[in-house]
């Protein structure tokens, strides 16, 4: 059989049901057999840095590996952003690039380039994946590929590369006699008992106990093991932009977000605490601030984590369990939550961070903003939104103001570009996590992010995707005007001044899609309702926030977690 077709079998055996392609003469073979096999869906979409974000979300929502195809030279280059985003947010993906007839590759000779359109993908993704690898045999396909799908899910997720030249995917390699069974992940070490034993041990004597949760909770499918141990050891729990999702909104042991953004009350009781657990959380400076020292303090901070690398990196833990999620979640289960300390000073601490949440309310931080208050709208489309099965979530203001105020169902995903931080992540992203559910998703991006990709625009309309798209419109790139607002003397250049947004529910309609725009407080309802009107049907709400709203708290550079702006009696 040829090879393009081994590829597309393959792919099938392991239940992978869903490719992002767009055409191009180096995957005209590999495109021949994705649309000829009725076992995978294969989407078009308009740019092939969409197809990297719609297969990265596919890996956060199933943890098997999402798969994006391109053709060689900018088709191949195209795919990087979605690559590194898939890297730096541990998400599994599979990603396959075209490549030139391996005779007209330039080898050795010292030019720049022999083949039209020939370029060293695998060289350039190198740092970017777990592996990128260049086939230049038709008989290593088969184990290279293997390869790849396993390794992708195998410890710490990521994406995997897979160069395959046109005169590859057109060889002829034998058919197996038995196909492969459905992909499962493979998760990292075992939780060593006598760590485990120590840490319960530890969270046991701590009087004002947190956990902080961070992505690593999904990546490593222990969202429900999370959930069952916080519930037996009564600890609360704070959690990273990665980890908004990890426990639902009616849980009453979720606090908050910390860090630079996160809710006021949240960084409050981690500097309150005396233990803290972090679960899948690099610590990096988006969780701190940039004062070490203060974040650590006096407490005790416990870091479990699968890659070695990164206990440690820039936080000092007292103790470092390195080791998967799932073992270290089970084994303390099992230990029946030794970590449930006395009754008392548990229920104190909890009372004590429900008294800053309720003195510092998320609605509250911009009580004086004109028109649409940002938070609140974000609570209101979460009360409108029980249909969606995920918010997927673009970068910038609004990216926090989401972070800080949506309240999830206990089914809910939170799906965004933590990492990397890609504008143009969520209409992509959206479509991937659409594609392998079938369920309805909220895109909620700003201005700015929507045309990165707004071109994704016609391929939900012409798959009749069930995507919900919030645009909050603020005529600027919002999060660099506000850090020059603090840092530039209010010079906005580039964000405001040579800057500007067209209409989005214009735009939307063009590419034959309903939409609608809302500017008072007094139409959000309005608008709201007509958004899930038809709970299936793709549309574009367009939500108008004035260009001077900021996000706040934020912690200032430098500065320890309890200072955010704007500064209070409590937190200055």
């Amino acid at each position: 059989m040829k090879v393009s077709d081994y590829i597309v079998r393959t792919l099938a055996a392991h239940a992978v049901r869903n490719v992002f392609v767009v055409a191009g003469g180096m995957i005209a073979h590999l495109l021949d057999s994705l649309f000829k096999n009725d076992d995978v869906k294969t989407v078009v979409t308009r740019h092939e840095q969409a197809a990297a974000f719609a297969a990265g979300a596919v890996g956060r929502t199933t943890g098997l590996p999402g798969i994006a195809c391109a053709t060689s030279g900018p088709g191949a280059t195209n795919l990087l952003t979605g690559i590194a985003d898939c890297y730096y947010d541990s998400a599994p993906a599979l990603f396959i690039t075209g490549q030139v007839n391996r005779y007209e590759q330039k080898g050795t000779r010292g030019v720049r380039q022999f083949g039209f359109q020939e370029c060293d993908i695998a060289a350039l993704a190198e740092h970017v994946t777990k592996a990128a690898w260049r086939v230049q045999d038709p008989g290593e396909l088969s184990s290279l590929l293997e390869r790849a799908l396993e390794l992708s899910v195998s410890g710490r997720p990521g994406p995997v590369l897979l160069d395959v030249p046109m005169d590859v995917q057109r060889a002829e390699v034998s058919e197996p006699a038995t196909w492969p069974g459905p992909l499962r992940r493979h998760p990292a070490g075992q939780a060593p008992p006598a760590d485990v034993e120590a840490a319960m041990r530890a969270l046991g004597e701590a009087k004002r106990p947190l956990i902080l949760a961070g992505g690593g909770i999904r990546a490593s499918a222990s969202t429900e093991a999370l959930r069952q141990f916080v519930a037996g050891a009564q600890i609360p729990v704070v959690y990273s932009l990665m980890g908004v999702d990890a426990l639902p909104s009616n849980s009453p042991h979720r606090v908050g977000m910390v860090g630079t953004y996160g809710n006021r009350w949240a960084n409050l009781a981690v500097a309150a605490s005396d233990l803290v657990l972090v679960l899948g959380s690099r610590l990096d400076v988006r969780q701190t601030g940039g004062d070490i020292e203060a974040w650590k303090g006096d407490r005790t901070i416990i870091q479990v984590d699968c890659d070695p690398c990164e206990a440690a990196c820039r936080m000092p833990v007292d103790m470092a369990i390195i080791c998967d999620l799932g073992s270290f979640l089970e084994s303390a289960i099992a230990s029946d939550c030794g970590a449930r300390g006395e009754k008392g000073p548990r229920q104190a601490w909890m009372r004590s961070i429900d008294a800053l949440r309720r003195q510092w309310p998320d609605t509250a931080e911009l009580a004086n903003c004109e028109g649409i208050n940002p938070n609140e709208f974000m609570r209101a489309l979460a009360r409108e939104s029980a249909p969606a099965a995920s918010y997927v979530v673009d970068v910038g203001q609004h990216q926090m103001w989401a972070a800080q105020s949506l309240t999830l169902t206990p089914q809910q995903r939170f799906l965004t570009s933590g990492g990397l931080g890609a504008m143009g992540f969520s209409l992509p992203a959206a479509m991937g996590a659409c594609v392998c559910t079938g369920e309805t998703s909220v895109v909620i991006t700003g201005d700015g992010g929507m045309q990165m990709n707004i071109q994704e625009l016609e391929t939900i309309r012409r798959d009749s995707l069930p995507v919900k798209i919030v645009v909050v419109n603020n005529e600027s790139l919002g999060m660099v005007r506000q850090f020059q607002q603090e840092y530039f003397g209010s010079y906005y250049a580039g964000t405001v001044l040579g800057y500007s947004a067209p209409r989005f529910s214009r735009v939307a309609e063009a590419y034959g899609l309903e939409a609608m725009s809302v500017r008072e407080r007094g139409e959000v309802g309005q608008g709201l309702r007509w958004l899930w009107a038809h709970p299936k049907r793709p549309s574009l709400l367009e939500v108008m926030v004035a260009s001077t709203a900021n996000a706040y708290p934020k912690i200032s550079f430098g500065a320890p977690m309890t200072q955010m702006d704007p500064l209070t009696s409590l937190g200055s």
